[in-house]
């Protein structure tokens, strides 16, 4: 497959599918989007709303306009904000919830860091689509309530209540563990912190940065694993035996971009290395020649394919290729991609407008028809965001 011939494949995909799906989800009625769709394509339009569906379905569409430029895509990104202002967020105490009833009600008050760091995420790209001010006061209002009521002077924390007393970290443990802190919240914050750079080039925002590389660097990378660790406890000690292939592949290309983003050519060297490393070994270890297993705990490997690890594949694979220079990488990222379309992309009737991936399917491409086409983990955030990075690269 030549390299425009995948890219128009995915412009098409993202314009004649993804798009007119979630557009499709929007709630008028009641404001931002739908929070479930079932496997047999039939919306639960009182279903609760996630906090998180709901900012990362505003950044899709607000990058999908800057991409784009059709000014239907600003107006969806202008949908999802307003809901984020006036559902999603506490005005009594602060922060976003982490969900809001069908009707903008709050549903879970709860407040967690990985949460507010979506919505800086939302916001700063909701920023730069627009030129709304009030979205980037928004964005730092979040950041300074992350970095004055969410962290020690080691890392983030993870959860809390509505008015910021530290409870347990039940919604981003897993593998039966719970945790005190997460690589995944500290990839996520990374994440959010880089668009708010980007957008801004605030100093203070870029020192979090470095030191969250550092962090990186020196605690949740293990160098003689080749890998992240994912669950710890307070200081930064391993609580798990688990190898998270998406979250490697997806982490590698981030910090990448961060460090562009940076300009800085100490934390380049510094972190390169290990991004490397961190694709290597998953092109080594997680990829099948055609596609990418879930993860490995204590040494037995979850061999679902998920719809999301696939996504962060293709574009750490692609981003692989550009730092390296591997054709093997850029061949890797194509025969992912030829799996999304031959087995992941539910090519079924049913859809009111355009249409999704399946949440997860076998090695062998059947899916899981346990679960849904969208919830509040699931929605255009990977998929969409692949799209955008295939285009432009």
């Amino acid at each position: 497959m030549a390299n425009s011939e995948m890219r128009s494949e995915v412009m098409t995909h993202l314009t004649t599918d993804i798009i007119p799906f979630w557009k499709s989800l929007r709630d008028d009625e009641n404001g931002g989007y739908t929070g479930y769709l079932g496997y047999d394509l039939k919306a639960d339009k009182k279903a609760v709303k996630g906090c998180i569906l709901n900012s990362r379905i505003t950044w899709f569409f607000a990058n999908a306009y800057t991409l784009l430029r059709d000014e239907s895509l600003l107006k969806e990104a202008e949908h999802g904000f307003e809901f984020l202002k006036n559902a999603c967020w506490d005005k009594k105490n602060g922060g976003v919830y982490w969900s809001v009833n069908y009707d903008g009600t709050p549903a879970e008050t709860l407040k967690h860091t990985y949460n507010q760091a979506f919505s800086i995420y939302a916001l700063s790209s909701y920023y730069e689509a627009s030129g709304d001010r009030e979205a980037l006061d928004m964005a730092y209002q979040l950041y300074e309530l992350i970095e004055g009521k969410m962290r020690d002077e080691l890392g983030y924390k993870e959860a809390f209540d509505e008015a910021f007393n530290e409870i347990d970290n039940e919604k981003l443990s897993e593998n039966g563990v719970i945790a005190s802190k997460t690589m995944n919240t500290l990839l996520h914050v990374f994440e959010a912190y880089t668009e708010l750079y980007r957008v801004d080039h605030n100093e203070k925002v870029a020192d979090q940065i470095k030191w969250m590389m550092d962090i990186v660097a020196e605690k949740v990378y293990n160098p003689k694993l080749h890998r992240q660790e994912v669950f710890f406890d307070e200081a930064w000690n391993p609580i798990i035996d688990l190898h998270s292939y998406g979250h490697d592949i997806e982490t590698a290309w981030l910090i990448d971009r961060s460090v562009e983003v940076l300009n800085d050519e100490a934390y380049e060297k510094k972190m390169s290395p290990i991004t490397q490393d961190l694709t290597n070994q998953i092109y080594k270890v997680a990829f099948d020649g055609a596609s990418l297993a879930n993860e490995c705990e204590k040494g037995v490997v979850n061999e679902w394919r998920i719809w999301w690890v696939q996504a962060e594949t293709v574009v750490g694979f692609l981003n692989g290729y550009e730092k390296t220079g591997r054709l093997e990488y850029l061949d890797a990222a194509k025969k992912v991609w030829q799996f999304i379309k031959d087995h992941l992309i539910d090519k079924r009737d049913g859809y009111a407008a355009g249409r999704e991936w399946y949440w997860r399917v076998q090695a062998d491409g059947t899916p899981d028809e346990t679960q849904p086409i969208a919830e509040p983990w699931k929605c255009p955030y990977h998929n969409g965001r692949m799209c955008f990075e295939v285009i432009r690269r």
